[in-house]
């Protein structure tokens, strides 16, 4: 008996990706990838291809990016749907669809598919989905974009489906110059951006400069409308210097001329480290706008950061090696569920990562953002698997207080299968007086995009779609304005934010009892199955 558990157990924990998309498999596929640095046309070409297509997918890192797909298809006069986790725009008559990659509908066939931005298939919590849409997209030619530190991962992949691929080359369409001296803060031009690696320290540049120039400012926590705000402003000129994190590194046409980077040093999740060549290269890309300068030019506002970027950039890129990472999916989840007789999703995650066999330059991904999921719905004895499964994929964030109660509060709406109506946690004041005031705003607009995507996901528990996606346009246009005023790094010196005393639901007794333990949320204090 146990002989055949364990041949029942090696038999499921042994997996040949190709056969999980018969659909893809029937298409006779062709693949084509568009290699090239940043500024090099290959997006701008791979979307004529797929302009000209009778049906077409595009598949983009970012919900922004997904958005200016489908603009650019509505201003070329083809019918599309956009389709991402929070918002969906559908057009009966549409023969292309335009999407996030997670938002891939692997039965839905297509002449021609794009695959945006390849090379993150090396992203440790969201590559998995690359290397799904790569094996399985169900296009008859699918056109991969990326940079060149992706290419040989794009050919291994490629040989383990035996499946045609063309590698079309792009350069660069005109000059990146690296400056000769450091540049002072003091002597900016406009069309310059300046390049740090935390929210805390774009704002502290953005308070330091503001006094002398126009500003606008991009970094990660920042909805993706207000980044396409600040981009625009920053585009038509009304700002004069743009203040960044990475967060521009992939999306977003800019007419910046120069990169500055501020500092040469970032803090990755788990250590402070010296930025790399690929992070250099992939942003420095971004100047030298092609049809706005006739070259583009890197630097830095101190001399050692100047000489840590400068002996970088020329260094050799380095490449993107297997194996790739591959997510559970609901059938192998299940499976595994049954066969070591356990409802805990971390524990299943564990498993699967330790254990799972994969034909081909593949391994099982141990995702860190689900698995911090999986350890929240665990604690939750009465919640399905599948649910817990659906809920450990919500766009959450533990850093967040805000975003931890109110991921809470939905957990038990869907337990108990009551309807969760969108109520915001903080009043607005007429604006933000400090960061952490801001903070809080951007904290609220994650928060709405979460209830967004669960209201897609279980639109009968969550049915305020529409009430939440105005709201959020609402707390967008607050941090608008706040950007443009001046943000201390202090308390304010009254309280001008107040968090409701109303949770997102009607209270039972029992629920009340429920809702003051969760006032004094404590994610370190919290076990864990």
């Amino acid at each position: 008996m146990k002989e055949n558990w364990q041949e029942q157990l090696q038999t499921l924990l042994n997996c040949d990706l190709k056969t999980l998309y018969p659909l893809a498999r029937s298409l006779n596929r062709k693949l084509e990838f568009y290699v090239g640095p940043t500024n090099s046309g290959k997006t701008y070409n791979a979307m004529q291809k797929l302009k000209e297509a009778n049906s077409g997918l595009y598949l983009a890192p970012l919900r922004l990016l997904a958005l200016e797909g489908y603009e650019d298809l509505k201003e070329s006069k083809i019918n599309a749907s956009l389709i991402t986790g929070e918002e969906q725009m559908l057009d009966e008559d549409a023969a292309h669809v335009c999407s996030t990659i997670e938002m891939l509908d692997f039965d839905l066939d297509v002449d021609v598919a794009v695959i945006d931005e390849v090379q993150m298939l090396e992203d440790p919590d969201r590559g998995w989905a690359w290397v799904n849409a790569i094996i399985g997209c169900p296009a008859k030619k699918v056109i991969m974009t990326g940079s060149v530190n992706a290419l040989d991962a794009i050919k291994k992949i490629a040989s383990y489906l035996d499946e045609e691929l063309e590698i079309v080359k792009h350069q660069r369409k005109n000059e990146l110059k690296i400056l000769p001296k450091w540049t002072s803060l003091e002597k900016l031009e406009d069309g310059t951006a300046l390049i740090a690696f935390s929210r805390s320290d774009v704002l502290k540049l953005k308070q330091k400069l503001q006094k002398k120039y126009s500003v606008s400012v991009i970094y990660g926590n920042l909805s993706p409308e207000v980044r396409r705000d600040e981009a625009k402003r920053f585009r038509e000129k009304k700002s004069q210097i743009l203040i960044a994190t990475d967060a521009i590194a992939m999306g977003l046409n800019l007419p910046i001329k120069t990169i500055l980077f501020t500092t040469d040093e970032k803090f990755d999740g788990k250590s402070r480290r010296k930025i790399t060549v690929n992070e250099i290269v992939q942003i420095a890309g971004r100047a030298g706008r092609y049809g706005h300068f006739e070259a583009g030019y890197l630097g830095a506002t101190r001399r050692d950061v100047l000489a840590h970027v400068a002996l970088e950039f020329e260094s050799p890129i380095k490449t993107i090696k297997p194996p790739f990472k591959v997510k559970i999916n609901n059938n192998q989840l299940e499976a595994l569920a049954s066969h070591i007789k356990t409802n805990s999703l971390t524990k299943i995650l564990k498993f699967f990562a330790d254990n799972m066999i994969f034909s081909g330059p593949f391994v099982a991904a141990n995702i860190s953002s689900m698995l911090e999921a999986a350890k929240i719905v665990d604690t939750r004895f009465n919640l399905k698997l599948e649910d817990k499964y659906l809920l450990a994929q919500a766009p959450i964030t533990t850093k967040s207080n805000i975003i931890l109660q109110a991921y809470e509060a939905y957990i038990a709406s869907v337990i108990k299968k009551r309807v969760c109506h969108y109520k915001p946690s903080i009043t607005l004041p007429k604006k933000a007086i400090t960061q952490k005031d801001l903070l809080l705003v951007e904290d609220e607009v994650k928060k709405i995009s979460l209830y967004l995507w669960l209201s897609y996901k279980l639109p009968d528990i969550f049915p305020d779609h529409d009430k939440a996606y105005i709201l959020r346009n609402s707390f967008n246009a607050f941090i608008e304005k706040s950007l443009r005023g001046n943000l201390i790094e202090e308390e304010s010196p009254k309280k001008f934010f107040h968090e409701r005393k109303q949770k997102d639901n009607p209270t039972s007794r029992s629920e009340k009892k429920e809702k003051s333990v969760k006032k004094s949320y404590n994610p370190r204090r919290r076990k864990t199955i």
